[in-house]
């Protein structure tokens, strides 16, 4: 099968050869004829399968279909997603396969200033990509209107339901037309979805395309047992046996990929951080650079791991065990894509073992924790416990017994 086949406009077909695509992938193939027909879709696939591109082509081949050649400019297209770098990821590809129309395309997100976004409102575009947020402060400046929308995308609805973003996204929803075309697409599919899905949609066409808890078969998994104050030795240790070109590696919390950035620097690793902390244009940097090959490393939090589209990631690398299984899976999905393989390594300390069988639980597969060969473990240095009492003189109360239950024991003591 090919992309001609699938009943797109032909400069939409020339444009996806152009980039270098010549066959779509099976969320591809299912979803793009529904789309085109006009159908509600819900789509469920796992990260890495082409979900992004499955609507953006039958979008655009639509608006080209539809146009009424007088380049009328107001959105038309509205694309919801949970983050800015997913938002920019999204325009990129709307421009990619645009590059034979004169469609304008928009990317709104906080983190950056608001001018350039009101001047290019103010213009006119035809397709909006937009985070919750952002979204929000210019429909309350009245800056857009989505009221003539007729396609509407939800692009990781379920992280945007783990982010809580949920009443943003139906205050955003209850401002399009009631009468278009919704799509969702998303690589899980919780009982929250689904009751989200029933409110917004109409009669949807669902498409599911592998397991919704399984990671893709070309990702290769291993589950390390590592002291935590190990953590590091062992990733230093990986980085020179493995010799990957590209690592990316995700912490728990934002203080925690500084630190692990800094020390690999320390080391000689080049590498960069990105998190909910980091400007817009930093985090672009961040990106770029990783995606040039100038850092080697890139240390990222959940809240960006699904904005991260970067081709040929090599190794993928849990320095924290995450804590939601959900977001092992869309970790790990960073790597052994588009039919490219790759590796997985999570560290597991003995604090993480329920982590880590709330994993083997959610994926439905007995893992097993193993060792790295040639990396020795150490236990963890005894803490010494020291006994912080005071003592004080018979009779004198201490000021700091303010409350009554505190000051009638000092009484007594007394």
């Amino acid at each position: 099968m090919s992309f001609a086949t699938l009943g797109l406009e032909e400069k939409i077909v020339e444009a996806v050869y152009a980039c270098g695509h010549s066959t779509p992938t099976q969320i591809q193939s299912q979803a793009i004829p529904l789309a085109i027909a006009g159908k509600d879709l819900l789509g469920c696939a796992p990260t890495g399968t082409g979900k992004t591109a499955a609507f953006v082509l039958p979008i655009l081949s639509r608006l080209l279909k539809d146009s009424d050649g007088r380049g009328n400019r107001f959105p038309k297209v509205l694309v919801l997603t949970p983050t800015r770098e997913l938002a920019v990821q999204i325009e990129e590809t709307f421009r990619e396969y645009s590059m034979y129309t004169n469609f304008r395309i928009l990317s709104v997100y906080g983190g950056v200033s608001i001018s350039n976004q009101l001047r290019e409102l103010k213009r006119g575009v035809d397709i909006v990509v937009a985070t919750p947020g952002r979204l929000l402060d210019h429909l309350q400046r009245r800056t857009i209107d989505l009221s003539r929308v007729t396609t509407l995308v939800l692009d990781e609805a379920d992280r945007m339901y783990d982010m809580g973003f949920i009443n943003e996204v139906k205050r955003i929803v209850a401002t399009v037309a009631k009468k278009r075309q919704t799509l969702l697409f998303s690589a899980t599919m919780s009982k929250e979805i689904r009751s989200l899905v029933a409110q917004i949609q109409n009669s949807p066409e669902s498409i599911n395309v592998g397991q919704q808890t399984a990671p893709a078969d070309s990702v290769a998994q291993q589950f390390l047992e590592v002291p935590r104050h190990q953590k590091f030795d062992l990733l230093m240790h990986i980085l020179k046996q493995e010799n990957a070109e590209t690592m990316l590696v995700f912490s728990r919390t934002k203080h925690g990929a500084d630190k692990i950035k800094k020390r690999l620097e320390k080391c000689g690793i080049a590498s960069a951080a990105i998190h909910s902390n980091r400007s817009q244009g930093q985090r672009q940097s961040a990106l770029e650079g990783f995606k040039n090959r100038k850092f080697r490393v890139l240390v990222a939090t959940d809240i960006a791991a699904r904005g991260i589209d970067v081709t040929g990631i090599s190794h993928v690398v849990n320095f924290d065990t995450p804590a939601f299984a959900e977001d092992y899976i869309h970790r790990i999905g960073r790597t052994g894509r588009a039919e490219l393989t790759g590796k997985a390594l999570t560290f597991v300390s003995e604090e993480e073992i329920n982590n880590f069988r709330k994993i083997g639980k959610h994926t439905g597969k007995r893992l097993e924790l193993t060792s790295y060969h040639g990396f020795k473990s150490e236990k963890a240095p005894q803490r010494v416990e020291r006994d912080f009492v005071q003592r004080q003189k018979p009779g004198r109360v201490k000021k700091n017994f303010r409350t009554p239950r505190f000051a009638s024991l000092a009484k007594g003591a007394a």
